[in-house]
């Protein structure tokens, strides 16, 4: 076996993209949006394992567990940006889901990539957040060799947490480590080994699925609809009266009122309306429904 069958995937050369050098900007751009087609059809294929992960950390996380992304380069910064996101869209509090970046905030602006190859690093960075049982972990690496992310990972693990291996490889190091894995084989990137690229795309769609499932099965959403979203300025006050009409019909003017009587608490302000309730009385119905607004809403009775 030659050194280049060694190779893993996301370090080999694309044979679809070997003449970049030569094209013009519009056929660089159409090579490299040929490649990308084929990612979405690769997360396809780990769906299942995507599910069965969600699944895992959902009675975690509901009973106070928190969701901790760990990475390096554009795998951390991935998770960050999913972590960062889910307060605002979700109005989940800060610290619930956790994306851990080797070389620490710094490094989400300024490439620092010696820090991934600390093994210790990870796990002393990691057990700075004492990790516990109800805790679940995500390894995020293309490669699954990421000696910062085995070290959390198995930091993780000695503190009884749930782990996950998210990566783009077969058969890595940390696979071997995780509860749970999900591999996205996407194949040699159009610029060799840029995992920022296919593989870069294929963790953000992953993420965004785990992230966005996870809340939408803690009763987060109603229907398609952002109803916890965080009303903190004047664009999301505007999309919380949106929701709150396409949900009600009612007019801007009450729909106004009910958002300002529950301080623009969306799920509140529609349980006052439907319920013809306090925000104290709409609290305890939610509270009472697990925050799943189908449960009040769709319901016949009266309160």
């Amino acid at each position: 076996m030659g050194d280049k069958d060694r190779l893993q995937i996301t370090e080999q050369r694309n044979s679809n993209t070997s003449d970049l050098d030569k094209l013009d900007a519009e056929a660089i751009i159409r090579t490299i949006n040929e490649e990308d087609k084929t990612v979405a059809e690769a997360v396809s294929l780990a769906i299942n394992s995507i599910a069965e992960l969600v699944e895992a950390i959902l009675p975690r996380f509901k009973t106070g567990g928190r969701l901790i992304y760990v990475g390096a380069g554009t795998s951390g910064r991935l998770g960050i940006i999913d972590a960062v996101e889910c307060v605002p869209t979700f109005s989940i509090e800060p610290g619930q889901v956790i994306g851990l970046l080797a070389g620490g905030q710094e490094a989400m602006f300024t490439a620092i990539e010696g820090r991934e190859d600390d093994e210790d690093a990870g796990r002393e960075e990691l057990a700075q957040y004492e990790i516990t049982e109800l805790d679940s972990v995500i390894g995020i690496a293309a490669s699954g060799e990421t000696p910062y992310v085995i070290g959390a990972l198995k930091e993780a693990n000695s503190a009884g947490a749930l782990t996950a291996a998210l990566v783009c490889n077969h058969n890595t190091r940390l696979k071997s480590l995780a509860d749970y894995a999900v591999e996205v084989i996407v194949g040699p990137e159009v610029l060799t080994g840029s995992t920022r690229m296919k593989a870069g795309t294929a963790q953000k769609m992953v993420l965004n699925m785990i992230s966005t499932t996870l809340m939408i099965k803690l009763g987060k959403v109603y229907s398609n609809l952002m109803v916890d979203l965080n009303v903190s300025n004047q664009k999301l006050q505007e999309r919380a009266l949106n929701i709150f009409q396409e949900i009600i019909d009612i007019t801007d003017e009450e729909a106004r009122d009910y958002l300002e009587r529950s301080d623009y608490n969306l799920k509140l302000a529609i349980v006052m309306e439907q319920k013809d309730c306090s925000k104290e009385a709409a609290e305890y119905l939610l509270l009472a429904a697990d925050g799943r607004l189908g449960e009040i809403i769709d319901r016949s009775e009266e309160v």
